[in-house]
């Protein structure tokens, strides 16, 4: 969701070095696809007395946080110990951001992340996320799937993936299977009930690489998932199956995905449903 910050921030200062702090199984992919210069591990040790009153800094990360004319954060930072001490490291200019949306602005996520820069005088952005700067694996598959979320409540039942990815497989579909590491059990369920070639797993990959594989692939289907706002920034055709989270705030942001509802809820979609999106997204 930040991909339009970053994006917004290069074209308004396209000869700014632009980094990136947070978590280090994310920071690669916006370092890999050219959105940032750099980024570093918000859960470094020695950036840990940031986040208490008065916290001692060390030299290096004194001269690190100096070297910014702005920082922008996003952290949720309620008594502002962290713009305190960053602050204290030169003449900044700090921006302290929304840790997460509102749930009643009736604001997509995107828009509310990139208000803050208005600061800045970026008035005017690109609010759909885009990653142009990952180049795309040797194989190919038709479809890309990832039958996983990260919350149960999330997840379209895993019987209905396993007709989905046989009738994929029936139509001699490529299909990849993405799966993280909250995923396991609904992975190994389509490993059992599933036996064709065409199906193919990549399973607690990094980022980088689930990116890469993405770019290979012609279409995507899976839930309200960080990978499908990957897919989506990626450029991909796709489908979201969606359940009761805020589609106004959280649904990824592309003209070529398509959201997709049961009457009943995630339970209420079914298989012939979803293939029919697939084939016709206009249905």
């Amino acid at each position: 969701m930040t991909l339009p910050v970053f994006a917004a921030i290069r074209e308004m200062f396209p000869n700014a070095h632009i980094e990136v702090l947070g978590y280090p199984n994310v920071t690669p992919l916006a370092v890999a696809g050219g959105a940032v210069d750099g980024a570093r591990n918000i859960d470094a040790r020695p950036l840990a007395s940031y986040f208490i009153r008065k916290g001692e800094s060390d030299a290096e990360l004194k001269d690190y946080f100096g070297s910014f004319h702005v920082v922008i954060s996003y952290l949720y930072d309620p008594d502002g110990y962290f713009q305190n001490n960053v602050k204290s490291c030169g003449e900044i200019q700090f921006i302290q951001g929304p840790h997460r949306p509102g749930e009643d602005d009736g604001c997509h996520a995107a828009d509310v992340l990139l208000k803050p820069l208005e600061q800045i005088a970026i008035f005017v952005a690109d609010s759909v996320p885009r990653l142009s700067g990952i180049e795309g694996g040797s194989d190919h598959h038709d479809v890309a799937v990832h039958p996983g979320s990260g919350s149960e409540s999330k997840n379209w039942p895993i019987e209905q993936w396993s007709v989905l990815l046989n009738a994929l497989a029936q139509e001699n579909k490529r299909v990849l299977v993405i799966g993280g590491e909250a995923d396991g059990p609904r992975i190994k369920h389509l490993k059992e009930k599933l036996n064709h070639e065409s199906i193919t797993y990549l399973e607690c990959a990094p980022l980088t690489e689930v990116a890469s594989a993405l770019r290979s692939c012609g279409s995507f289907i899976g839930h309200d998932s960080g990978i499908a706002h990957l897919a989506a920034a990626l450029g991909l055709p796709g489908i979201s199956l969606w359940g009761e989270t805020n589609q106004t705030i959280w649904a990824p942001r592309s003209d070529s995905f398509k959201i997709l509802k049961g009457g009943a809820g995630l339970a209420g979609i079914d298989a012939n449903q979803v293939l029919n999106s697939l084939k016709d997204p206009d249905a």
